[in-house]
């Protein structure tokens, strides 16, 4: 079986494939082709691809030829028309955001797989590519903040001083938020962190932040982890307590999202108008929307003394390391179906991962996500 490795967008430094998965790829008895350039952006050659057993060639006939296709994010409609029927393609496609191409899928009978929809689970952990690049991202949010506070992080004692440690205000305690905290944490800062969920102030405190407590009354996790929806009197309870949080913060990252739907504000321009101290804002959630009223995606916002910036891909900063992570996301899930003794896939979709990552297979909506209710 032939799979390939396709570039993206100029906006996207990471790629799909690195050469130490081509040699796993081919140790299972695959044929490995990548793109031209794919490693440009993070400094892999095609030498290095073809050293490992890869070839090398032109995106329309990778396409037309491939039995697998991994890309980073969305295909484009035209990549779509190149792929031949029955071929599988797997990226992260949001099925709530992309149903133009999800109706593309369908009627060129490709099985679509997104890597969004990996469940949760101990046997699925190796291939959380959501989790794994939350992650990194989380680490690069603290970085990416920390060369625009006029401070430094951590305390310093100098001859001519001391100077006192920065506060870092996280929002979220998921896999972003977490990371983010042991970042600001290892760099000497002194943290803070909220969730809505109480039962990740045990975590928060394990990496040395400081929990902040607010009475929300009932609040619930969703089954992949991710915090429910608040009510309007939940959020303004909220609210208040992060506005006194960040008004003593020198950082602030917010890192909440509620999947299949835009990102909540939970800071708003009525928040940040009365805080005079200087405050740096990382919006991490800005790719569905965005935590912070008024954040743009891309661009320095300023709101009196306090500046928001919203960058849409943070691992763009990390990008071998992102590429690395999840080249081998992809892998662990395509050898999770595939059949060593008969050397092909086993496409059982009894099987909890691939019933909820696979989008469309054989001119059908499988996921859960897009089936429920029909």
């Amino acid at each position: 079986m032939k799979i390939v490795a396709i570039k993206d967008e100029e906006n996207e430094y990471r790629a799909a494939m690195v050469p130490k998965i081509v040699k796993k790829f081919i140790d299972l008895g695959f044929v490995v082709e990548v793109e031209k350039s794919l490693g440009e952006n993070i400094n892999i050659s095609d030498e290095e691809y073809q050293r490992a057993g890869a070839s090398i060639g032109d995106k329309k006939k990778l396409l037309k030829d491939a039995d697998i296709v991994l890309k980073v994010n969305k295909p484009t409609s035209k990549e779509i028309d190149l792929l031949k029927p029955k071929s599988i393609f797997i990226s992260f496609l949001d099925p709530f955001f992309e149903k133009d191409l999800i109706d593309k899928f369908l009627d060129k009978d490709i099985t679509a797989l997104s890597m969004h929809l990996i469940v949760r689970t101990t046997l699925a952990q190796k291939m959380d590519a959501l989790s794994s690049q939350a992650n990194l991202a989380g680490y690069a949010a603290v970085i990416y903040g920390a060369k625009y506070i006029n401070k430094i992080l951590p305390m310093m004692t100098t001859p001519a001083g001391t100077i006192s440690p920065s506060k870092v205000f996280i929002i979220g305690a998921g896999v972003a938020g977490l990371q983010a905290i042991a970042t600001a944490r290892r760099l000497g800062a002194k943290v803070e962190a909220f969730d809505t969920r109480v039962e990740t102030e045990e975590q928060v405190k394990s990496l040395g932040a400081k929990f902040i407590k607010v009475d929300l009354g009932e609040t619930e996790s969703t089954k992949g982890g991710y915090a429910k929806e608040l009510t309007k009197e939940q959020l303004d309870m909220q609210r208040e307590a992060m506005k006194k949080a960040i008004s003593t913060s020198d950082l602030v990252v917010t890192t909440a999202q509620v999947f299949g739907r835009k990102a909540p504000i939970i800071i708003t321009k009525e928040m940040l108008k009365d805080i005079t101290k200087t405050v740096v804002i990382i919006d991490m959630a800005i790719i569905t929307g965005g935590n912070v009223e008024g954040s743009e995606a891309d661009k320095i916002t300023k709101m009196g003394s306090v500046t928001v910036l919203a960058p849409s891909n943070l691992t763009n900063d990390i990008a071998l390391d992102a590429s690395s992570l999840y080249a081998s996301n992809l892998f662990s899930l395509i050898e999770h179906f595939y059949d060593k003794e008969n050397k092909n896939l086993k496409f059982d979709l009894e099987d909890e991962i691939l019933k909820t990552a696979t989008l469309t297979h054989e001119k059908k909506l499988i996921t859960p996500v897009l089936t429920k209710g029909k």
